[in-house]
């Protein structure tokens, strides 16, 4: 029923599988600027909500609301012609986290804050590099970000998929389930 985008970056908008699922898809919730790549790959305009950090759009009884994250966007050459958000789904009372690419920073305590607890956060674990640190999150910082949010339990994503960084395969997943348990955090792992 509704496609949700969390930024532009191949990894997570796959021009192919966007020509694939094109038919069945009723709306499409995504972060500010990205609609230009839908629209371009013959996606009806009026089935594309852009939002801006703290806005809502409301869809089939699930509530979505774009939140900050510190990433950036882009493909190719081109840079910074689109927002990145993390997406905050609330549906029949449960609140879940989807946190799309991110370095750590203060924005996960801010959203924990003024939209947690959260049921489930859905964080990146993967892909990290101790010189990426503004992009995304070294795996215990990840934990880190979980209790920021008042998450209640942690879905580490982003490893095991595509080789990004230069860590070993399953380095991510070891040092998030090491570091969720020292700090006595709920984790759900495949």
């Amino acid at each position: 029923d509704v496609l949700l985008i969390t930024h532009d970056h191949y990894d997570h908008l796959d021009h192919r599988l966007m020509l694939q699922i094109k038919k069945k898809v009723k709306t499409v919730v995504c972060s500010l600027g990205v609609g230009a790549h839908l629209e371009h790959w013959g996606y009806a305009k009026d089935k594309i909500n852009e939002t801006d950090w703290h806005e809502s759009y409301v869809a089939t009884g699930l509530k979505l609301t774009a939140a900050p994250a510190r990433h950036f966007s882009g493909r190719g050459i081109r840079r910074g012609q689109s927002l990145w958000s993390a997406f905050i789904l609330e549906a029949a009372g449960i609140k879940l986290y989807l946190g799309g690419d991110s370095g750590y920073g203060k924005h996960f305590s801010e959203t924990g804050k003024r939209y947690g607890p959260f049921d489930l956060a859905i964080l990146e674990c993967g892909q990290y590099n101790q010189f990426w640190p503004y992009i995304h999150m070294m795996p215990e910082e990840t934990v880190q970000a979980a209790i920021d949010l008042g998450a209640k339990t942690l879905l580490p994503v982003h490893w095991g998929k595509f080789a990004l960084a230069m860590h070993e395969w399953t380095e991510p997943i070891e040092r998030v389930i090491a570091e969720a348990d020292k700090k006595n955090i709920q984790i759900l792992t495949p």
